[in-house]
């Protein structure tokens, strides 16, 4: 009887559970590492990409891999905890393979690889690419028009050169789920070229997202390779003072052709808030807190809070001031929490519930103070007043945590951080990785 071989598409693995054989979660998967060959010969699989509680990413041998199913993936065996460093002979499936242009065999046809199938050798625990499911096509808007069909490897070349504006349209797809925060650290891990690309596929808005969680290299790489207006549009899309933290490491010329490019009113923000010191109540607020005036009810304040685009931290609390509603504001009056918003009927005035005994923060309030002032208060963010009593903005906590952190914070959770070493995922197998 001919033995049977599973075969799985990879983008159902993106990002689903590994575990133990206890059932102990030990990370998710983020890509595969295969070994490409010389000739029509499939590549072999090496391993997965595997990110582990801590954010680290590590390298798993398909040695150790007992079993893909549904939904998981079981391994096996005494697992290294060091953080996987991609080497020049190595190729990451979802991160490299996918969106490639190559050209089938028989017809000479350009086609477009949407996924790989992977297949587990007989009586081994080796697993090689058996199959690519490409699109016939020139790819990009169009590429839904063509003909789809499943090849095995040796029916298609061309993975082997370089490609030059490789699309990212599968890629995203795999990772469409992803919380920013998580599909920075996709980004963060693959090549320069690659960065740049995925970058270019994502809408404003998502980019906007995903360029706040990198670090600030990573941040002027990217957008130091979009065209000039798109790359304005991403800076309005992002959140304020994280646009005045990344054109703050620019150069002073690009930096003001950026700022030019933008709409006034949102350049007008970024520039005040680049106006303070950095680790002042200034220079972290955002300048766009929940405004609200007098008259308005708990139920209008409510329908603010569900915005779905807010921060938890800036849902928190509502700011009660005289017109102007937009930072800055007419003279501020106090703020109300969320939860005396749930307490109180909906056409209850918030002016009559306002919190008018809490000091607000002059706006060259330095950051030890800031965090003090947080603590003894038991509060998410503080507003940010200015000597007339006008309402700046709002200093959030997430923002005192990004500049209490380390500076390379966000780069040491892309790649892991706590000490390196071994882990066991069951009592089987050797600590060594192959690798």
């Amino acid at each position: 009887m001919a033995v049977v071989t599973p075969r799985v598409f990879v983008s159902h693995l993106s990002g689903i559970a590994v575990f133990d054989p206890n059932g102990d979660p030990v990370g998710r998967l983020r890509d595969l590492v295969a070994l490409l060959r010389i000739g029509a010969r499939p590549p072999r699989l090496l391993g997965l990409v595997v990110e582990v509680i801590s954010r680290r990413r590590i390298f798993v041998p398909m040695t150790r891999v007992t079993g893909v199913e549904s939904g998981q993936i079981v391994i096996t065996g005494v697992i290294n905890m060091r953080r996987f460093e991609q080497r020049t002979s190595e190729t990451l499936v979802l991160g490299e393979l996918l969106d490639r242009r190559v050209r089938l065999v028989e017809t000479g046809e350009d086609v477009t690889v949407l996924d790989i199938g992977i297949t587990r050798l007989p009586a081994r625990r080796d697993w090689e690419i058996e199959k690519i499911f490409v699109r016939k096509g020139k790819g990009g808007a169009l590429r839904r028009k063509g003909e789809a069909l499943t090849v095995e490897w040796s029916a298609v070349t061309g993975f082997s050169r370089e490609e030059h504006g490789q699309g990212a349209e599968s890629l995203l797809a795999t990772f469409e789920q992803l919380r920013p925060a998580d599909l920075a650290g996709v980004l963060h891990h693959l090549s320069p070229k690659r960065r740049s690309e995925v970058a270019a596929a994502l809408d404003d808005d998502r980019l906007a997202d995903v360029l706040e969680e990198l670090p600030e290299d990573d941040q002027v790489e990217i957008l130091g390779k979009l065209k000039e207006e798109r790359a304005a549009d991403v800076l309005e899309a992002m959140d304020p003072d994280d646009a005045a933290d990344l054109l703050s490491e620019l150069p002073e010329e690009e930096k003001e052709r950026l700022l030019g490019l933008m709409r006034p009113e949102e350049a007008a923000d970024v520039r005040r808030l680049m106006s303070y010191e950095e680790r002042t109540a200034g220079g972290l607020m955002t300048t766009d807190p929940i405004v609200l005036r007098p008259a308005s009810t708990v139920a209008e304040a409510l329908a603010r809070v569900r915005d779905p685009d807010l921060s938890p931290a800036l849902a928190a609390q509502v700011y009660v001031c005289r017109p102007p509603d937009e930072t800055p504001t007419g003279k501020y009056l106090g703020l109300v929490h969320f939860q005396r918003l749930l307490r109180d009927p909906p056409f209850t005035l918030v002016s009559s519930i306002a919190d008018t005994d809490l000091p607000p923060l002059p706006p060259d309030t330095p950051l030890p103070q800031v965090t003090s002032y947080l603590a003894a208060y038991n509060m998410v963010a503080a507003p940010v007043v200015d000597e007339s009593g006008a309402l700046l903005g709002a200093v959030t906590v997430d923002d005192v945590l990004d500049h209490l952190l380390p500076e390379d914070w966000r780069e040491d959770g892309l790649h892991g951080s706590g000490p390196a070493g071994l882990t066991g995922a069951g009592h089987l197998g050797k600590a060594a990785d192959g690798r």
